[in-house]
């Protein structure tokens, strides 16, 4: 077997277990968060995480997301579904990741459909989260499907549009075309480039990154 041959076999198995661990960390994230062990959540992410406010760091992480969960739920259950992991190089990835929530708020039970656009950086051989970008499709009371526009509906405030589509410019064109596509059919998009082929490059803004 070749030099050339044994690299590209460690190559291929170091990406299989990365996305093994990858996935494991979306996993992890979903448990602490609903257990509400603040400080295995902030070990998800490096050292260095931006909290916002020009704060960073573990502590401050920790800090915001206690003191988020301690107002605004008594209880929530994240259930992680559809996922895309994608490798920038070895030691950063990207991933789409579909999530169904439920949060007992006070008097009412909301349930939320949302997914989050992530970064991931292997350090010293771990890989942790760099950031979580939030997009919402929709939350509102159990009993009350969210029919129509402004499908975010939280107790107290009032509904607002999510960010759930805002990422891809196909869902606006698909609506803003009025007909089938008729233009000829794009190529494939290559390996580990779904997600990126798929944003064109745009930016989603206003929900908080973390």
């Amino acid at each position: 077997m070749s030099d050339a041959t044994q690299q590209d076999i460690l190559a291929r198995l170091d990406r299989l277990e990365s996305r093994d661990e990858i996935r494991q960390l979306i996993s992890k994230y979903s448990l602490a968060l609903d257990m509400r062990d603040m400080n295995a959540m902030a070990g998800l992410f490096p050292a260095d995480v931006k909290v916002g406010g020009g704060k960073t760091g573990r502590a401050e992480l920790r800090a915001w997301l206690d003191e988020t969960m301690r107002k605004q739920f008594d209880g929530t259950s994240h259930h992680v579904g559809t996922t895309i992991i994608e490798f920038i190089d070895p030691n950063n990835a990207v991933g789409i990741v579909y999530s169904k929530n439920e949060h007992e708020t006070g008097p009412e039970w909301v349930i939320m459909q949302m997914m989050y656009y992530d970064r991931y950086e292997r350090i010293e051989g771990r890989w942790y989260f760099r950031r979580r970008q939030p997009l919402y499709w929709y939350a509102t009371d159990l009993n009350k499907p969210p029919i129509g526009a402004r499908k975010m509906r939280w107790p107290g405030r009032e509904p607002y549009e999510g960010s759930f589509h805002d990422l891809f410019p196909s869902w606006d064109e698909f609506w803003s075309r009025g007909e089938p596509d008729g233009g000829p059919v794009a190529e494939p998009a290559a390996l580990e480039t779904f997600i990126e082929t798929m944003r064109r490059g745009h930016q989603v803004h206003g929900n908080r990154v973390r």
